[in-house]
């Protein structure tokens, strides 16, 4: 019953940005959530279903991506997205569809940043951002002791940048760790998308946290990691988080 809260998505409601057009747009399991200078959802639209089709075609005929659990050996042919997601499935040993929402979430988010100057697409609690001004990005944690309280600040210099997180007991990814949550922060949303799947894939119980964190920082791609476990925290790299920790 892990996924009925999650799927709800209710954090959307207090997401929605006052300066910023704030949208739905929805093609099939995939369920965005973009705020963007101006009203784009329909390119957005258009070019959701142009990333997906893109990855159904190349499944229909190389189905082995779909449940690959490590890196793949291509078709020659296959399109750059599907070649983006198996990159950063290489780079920490995960199968290529582990990235694939945050691949989807920066293809479109670069092709709207030609019609506008900011742009915030949240796809399943993975984000790729491009802002003007701070903004602020919580981390769920389930019901830990971290409930509310792990807020990143995100300053326009950092972006674009991609915030991705993963989970063992929250929402309805594969899993093969128990962490609460694994945020990773990287200029790139398709490796942090796959990265985060790695590290929560580590994560059995708090004593895995420092090994995890050490794995991050010897990935240089990786800006910074946040995990709980239970009532543990574990945080490096370049974060600000919210005075709430104090």
């Amino acid at each position: 019953m892990k996924d009925d809260l999650y799927t709800y998505r209710f954090y959307r409601e207090t997401a929605k940005s006052e300066d910023l057009y704030c949208y739905e747009v929805k093609e099939k399991e995939s369920d965005l959530f973009i705020s963007s200078g101006k009203n784009l959802k329909e390119p957005a639209t258009e070019n959701l279903k142009k990333y997906r089709r893109q990855i159904e075609e190349y499944i229909k005929r190389d189905p082995s991506f779909l449940y690959a659990l490590t890196p793949c050996e291509l078709l020659k042919d296959a399109p750059i997205i599907v070649k983006k997601m198996n990159e950063a499935g290489k780079i920490c040993g995960v199968g290529p569809m582990a990235a694939v929402a945050g691949a989807i979430s920066q293809f479109l988010g670069e092709d709207l940043l030609k019609l506008t100057d900011e742009v915030i697409i949240e796809n399943g609690g993975d984000i790729f951002i491009k802002t003007k001004k701070t903004r602020k990005v919580a981390i769920f944690s389930g019901e830990t002791v971290w409930k509310n309280k792990l807020i990143l600040k995100i300053n326009p210099e950092q972006t674009p940048l991609g915030i991705c997180t993963s989970s063992g007991t929250v929402g309805h990814s594969l899993s093969f760790g128990n962490a609460d949550a694994v945020a990773i922060i990287s200029n790139s949303a398709i490796l942090a998308d796959a990265i985060a799947t790695a590290v929560g894939n580590m994560i059995k119980s708090h004593e895995d946290i420092p090994k995890a964190i050490h794995y991050c920082k010897e990935i240089k791609e990786v800006k910074g990691v946040v995990i709980v476990k239970d009532s543990n925290l574990g945080v490096w790299g370049d974060i600000q988080l919210e005075e709430t920790l104090k």
